[in-house]
């Protein structure tokens, strides 16, 4: 038999094949590895995801309307209390009376409020000294010195900015991540 040679068809230069059936294979084994691997990995790393009821925990919605000048209330964020002030005049006056550079924690009331809400002061209710629940957010508990909150712990006083004014806090109350949904309403975390 002859074989006749078709000017037509190409062939392949001797070494360059093309695609052969051993590359598919590899390809295909690859592929199903990736996506075996894949299979694996997803229910691992989606159970280090929060779940609901720590998703639900992580804000605090919290309305303020019933906040007269003056008056605090305690509410809860994250399993810590927070405290929310509505400052009369007087108390913002006095806060920005002081000069923030003899300040041990150099903050002035504007740092640690929100522009057109100053009036409004939210922060985590743990002293900073050693976590124990500062006083003065409620009716009657002793404000301390400065006329804000008092760690009857170890004698922090902070003044009504919730600013460390004397004793071993090393720095001021903390101010959370805070926000107004609406004029009397505020989403903490």
């Amino acid at each position: 038999m002859a074989t006749t040679t078709d000017p037509s068809v190409e062939h392949a230069p001797k070494g360059e094949e093309g695609p052969r059936r051993r590359d598919f294979i590899n390809l295909a084994a690859v592929g199903t590895a990736g996506v075996g691997g894949l299979a694996v990995l997803y229910p691992l790393i989606s159970q280090m995801a929060p779940s609901k009821d720590v998703l639900a925990a992580s804000t605090t919605e919290l309305d303020i309307s019933a906040i007269e000048p003056g008056q605090s209330v305690k509410a809860i964020f994250r399993s810590q209390p927070v405290f929310v002030r509505n400052l009369t005049q007087a108390e913002i006056d006095e806060a920005e009376a002081v000069d923030v550079g003899s300040l041990r924690d150099a903050e002035s009331l504007a740092d640690r409020t929100l522009p057109g809400n100053e009036n409004i002061l939210v922060v985590m209710g743990v002293c900073t000294h050693l976590g124990c629940v500062p006083l003065g957010a409620a009716e009657g508990e002793n404000k301390g010195e400065y006329g804000g909150y008092f760690c009857p712990c170890h004698g922090s006083h902070y003044d009504t900015a919730a600013r460390i004014r004397k004793g071993p806090a090393p720095t001021n109350l903390v101010v959370p991540d805070y926000e107004f949904t609406s004029d009397t309403t505020i989403l903490i975390g």
